[in-house]
C-alpha cells in the first residue's frame, strides 16, 4: 500500500498533527506537554537517523542542541536579531558546524569508543558554557527573553505566543522535519546508512566510503539537534543551560529506545510517554524526584518486553493478525527497486572513479601465437605479520578473461594473498598493478570502484535486509560512485538501478526470493548472494573466496554451474579446498605452499606434479591424477 501511495505516511502525519490540539484536551493533555513533545520529538528525528538507521549510538547530542540553542537565543536577545525563524536556522546551521568539526574527530573510532568520545565532549561542552562563554550563554542564570516568532503574511500577522497558540509554529517545524526525514531515508545515502547499521565491512566492500556517509548522518543529527534546541528556547522564553548536560543526551537515548529506533516516529512516541507519564507521576501522584525511579522501571520494561520499542511492538501485534512472519530487525527499509528507470549507463560512465587514463599494460604473447593483455600483476608481494612471514616473494599475474583457480593447504597464505590483491591488509613490500594502475595501498573502496572486488569466505551480507535490497547497495556503489550526497533524491529514479538488480538476481538464481529476508534464506542461497554482491558492483577482476565452503553435494553441484555461467566474458580468480570442483572450472592453476608460489599451470599438469602432490598430500602419488 505504502508502495502505490508513497506520500500516505506524510498525510496522515500532517492529519494527526491538525487533529491533536483538538483531541489531546480531551484526555488531559496541557498544551506546555504537547508543544514540549514536538520539541524532543523533532530533537529526535536526526538522532533516530543517527542511530536507528545509521547504527552509531552518541550520548553527545546535548551539545549541539544547546549550541543551537544558545546561538539562536544570543541572536534574539542580547544582539537584538528581529527575525525569529532566520535566528533559528543560523543556530541550525552552527550546530551542524560543529557536529562536523565533533564528527571529525569521533568518528576515528567505532563501537563503544565512539560512544565515549561524545559523552566526552557533551562534557566539555557543558563546562565551557558554564565558564569561558558565561558571557554569551549566561552561565548559569542562561538567556531569558527569548521572544515568539511572528509571520507576515503581506494582509495579516500570524503571532504565536505561548500554550496552543504556539503549537501550529512547532506543529509546522515538526511536519517540515518528518519530511525532510522520510526523503532522506528514502534516499540512495539513506540506504546506504541502513548498509553500515547493518555491515561496515561490505559496505566497505562493495565500494561505498563509509566515513563519509557516517559524518554525513553526524552532521544531520548535529542539524537537528541545533533547530530543536532553538524551539526550545522559544518554547520556555528561556534558553536554560541544562540543555547542554549529560541527562539531555540520557533522556533522548530513552525515548528513541521506547519509541523504537529506525521508524522516524519513535522519538515522537517516546517522548509523548516520557513526559506525560513524568506530569503525571509528578502533579498527579505528587511523587517529587521519585518520579525518575518510577519511569526508570518503566524504561526498563519496555525494554525487555518490547525491543524494538512501541512502534516496533505495534507493528509485530499487526504481523500476527494479518499473519505474516514478525520481523527482527527495524521494519523501514529500502524502497523496492523495481520502477520504471531509465536506460543503464556503463558502470565506467556512471562512476568517475572508474574512469583512468593510464595505459594499460603490454600485452603478453601465448604460446599459440595469440595475445592476452594480464588485468592484474603483483610483483615481490610478501606480508609479514611480527615475526610471521605469511606470504613471500610472490609473483603473480592473470590475463584478462582468464579463470584462474588458486589452491594450497591450510597455512599456505591463501587468504592473506587475496586480502593483499584486494587492498583489505597492505603489503610488506611488493607491488600490484590492476589494468594497468598500481593500487598498492589504496583502500578497499577505491580498488572496488575501480572494478576490482570479492567474495568472502564467511558470508558478509546486510542481514536486516531483503536480497533485493542487499544488491541495490552493492549496485549504488557502482552507479554513483563511493560518496554523494543525494540526499532527496528518490533510490527508484536512478538509471539503471533496477535493471542492474534484476540482472544480477538472474546470474545468481535468486529470482523467486527477491523480498525475502537473509535470515530466512538456507545456506546455499546464502552463498549466492554473497557472490552476487559482488558481481552487483559490476567488477572488472572477480575474486572469489572458498564459494563452496560448508556446502552439501547438491548445493556443490548447484553452485558449480552458477560459477561457470558467471564466468563468460568475466576475469575471475577463485580459492577453494573442492580441488575436483576447481579443476573443473579453472583454466589455469597456481598452488601456494608457506606462503609461496610452488608451481603454477593447467588443471592436468597440477594434478600429474609430483612436487604438488608431495607438498600437498604429504606423498600421497596419485590421489591428484585420479
Amino acid at each position: 500500500m505504502l508502495k502505490q501511495r508513497p506520500f500516505l505516511i506524510e498525510a496522515l502525519t500532517a492529519a494527526g498533527l491538525i487533529a491533536a490540539p483538538f483531541l489531546l484536551p480531551l484526555i488531559g493533555f496541557a498544551p506546555n506537554t504537547a508543544n514540549r513533545i514536538l520539541v524532543w520529538g523533532l530533537f529526535g528525528l536526526g538522532f533516530d537517523i543517527l542511530f536507528g538507521f545509521t547504527g552509531l549510538l552518541s550520548f553527545g547530542q546535548s551539545a549541539f542542541y544547546g549550541t543551537g540553542g544558545f546561538v539562536a537565543a544570543y541572536l534574539l536577545t542580547r544582539a537584538g536579531f528581529p527575525n525569529v525563524m532566520l535566528a533559528l536556522v543560523i543556530g541550525m546551521i552552527a550546530a551542524a558546524a560543529v557536529g562536523y568539526l565533533v564528527g571529525l574527530i569521533a568518528l576515528r573510532r567505532t563501537g563503544i569508543y565512539f560512544a565515549m568520545i561524545t559523552v566526552a565532549i557533551a562534557e566539555v561542552f557543558f563546562f565551557v558554557e558554564f565558564n569561558p562563554l558565561a558571557d554569551w550563554t549566561g552561565g548559569e542564570n542562561g538567556l531569558p527573553g527569548v521572544p515568539t516568532p511572528s509571520i507576515h503574511l503581506g494582509f495579516t500577522t500570524l503571532h504565536f505566543t505561548t500554550g496552543w497558540s504556539l503549537y501550529p509554529f512547532l506543529a509546522f517545524c515538526y511536519f517540515i522535519g518528518i519530511v525532510l526525514a522520510l526523503r532522506i531515508v528514502r534516499s540512495p545515502v539513506g540506504a546506504v546508512f541502513r548498509a553500515i547499521r547493518d555491515n561496515p565491512l561490505r559496505a566497505t566492500a562493495v565500494g561505498h566510503n563509509i566515513h563519509s556517509y557516517k559524518l554525513t548522518a553526524f552532521v544531520i543529527a548535529a542539524a537537528y539537534a541545533g533547530f530543536a534546541g532553538g524551539l526550545l528556547g522559544v518554547l520556555q522564553a528561556f534558553m536554560p543551560p541544562d540543555a547542554f548536560t549529560f541527562d539531555t543526551s540520557g533522556q533522548l537515548v530513552m525515548q528513541t529506545a521506547i519509541g523504537g529506533r529506525a521508524t522516524l516516529f519513535g522519538p515522537l512516541v517516546g517522548a509523548a510517554v516520557w513526559l506525560s507519564l513524568q506530569d503525571f507521576l509528578q502533579a498527579t501522584l505528587g511523587l517529587g524526584a521519585a518520579w525518575k525511579l518510577v519511569l526508570g522501571i518503566v524504561f526498563v520494561l519496555l525494554v525487555c518486553f518490547l525491543r524494538n520499542g512501541i512502534i516496533g511492538g505495534i507493528a509485530s501485534l499487526y504481523d500476527l493478525a494479518t499473519g505474516k512472519r514478525a520481523a527482527q530487525e527495524p521494519k523501514d527499509v529500502l524502497p523496492a527497486t523495481n520502477a520504471p528507470a531509465e536506460q543503464p549507463q556503463p558502470a565506467a560512465e556512471a562512476s568517475p572513479a572508474r574512469q583512468t587514463d593510464a595505459p594499460s599494460a603490454p600485452a603478453t604473447h601465448l604460446e599459440d601465437g595469440t595475445t592476452a593483455s594480464p588485468i592484474l600483476q603483483a610483483r615481490g608481494l610478501t606480508k609479514r605479520y611480527g615475526g610471521l612471514l605469511a606470504n613471500s616473494d610472490i609473483d603473480f599475474r592473470v590475463n584478462r578473461g582468464e579463470l584462474r583457480g588458486i589452491i594450497g593447504p591450510n597455512g599456505a597464505g591463501k587468504s592473506t594473498f587475496f586480502k593483499m590483491l584486494t587492498c583489505e591488509v597492505p603489503p610488506t613490500s611488493g607491488t600490484i598493478v590492476f589494468e594497468g594502475n598500481d593500487i598498492t595501498g589504496m583502500t578497499v573502496t577505491d580498488v572496488c570502484q575501480r572494478g576490482l572486488t570479492k567474495s568472502y569466505q564467511v558470508n558478509q551480507l546486510f542481514a536486516g535486509l531483503t536480497v533485493r535490497e542487499n544488491l541495490t547497495i552493492a549496485a549504488l556503489s557502482a552507479l554513483r560512485g563511493k560518496f554523494r550526497l543525494d540526499l532527496f533524491r528518490r533510490i527508484q529514479n536512478i538509471p539503471g538501478l533496477s535493471e542492474r538488480v534484476e540482472q544480477t538476481l538472474e546470474l545468481v538464481n535468486l529470482t523467486a526470493r527477491p523480498d525475502t529476508p537473509v535470515s530466512e534464506l538456507a545456506y546455499g542461497e546464502k552463498r549466492r548472494l554473497e557472490i552476487g554482491l559482488a558481481l552487483a558492483t559490476a567488477p572488472s577482476l572477480l575474486l572469489l573466496d572458498e564459494p563452496l565452503a560448508g556446502m552439501s553435494p547438491r548445493e556443490r553441484v548447484e553452485t558449480v554451474k552458477l560459477l561457470k555461467s558467471i564466468s563468460q566474458g568475466r576475469t575471475m580468480i577463485i580459492i577453494d579446498h573442492d580441488m575436483d570442483a576447481l579443476f573443473e572450472l579453472a583454466e589455469r592453476v597456481t598452488v601456494l605452499q608457506e606462503g609461496r608460489v610452488l608451481v603454477e599451470g593447467t588443471p592436468q599438469e597440477i594434478k600429474n606434479n609430483t612436487t604438488v602432490q608431495e607438498a600437498y598430500l604429504g606423498g600421497v602419488h596419485g590421489v591428484l591424477a585420479a
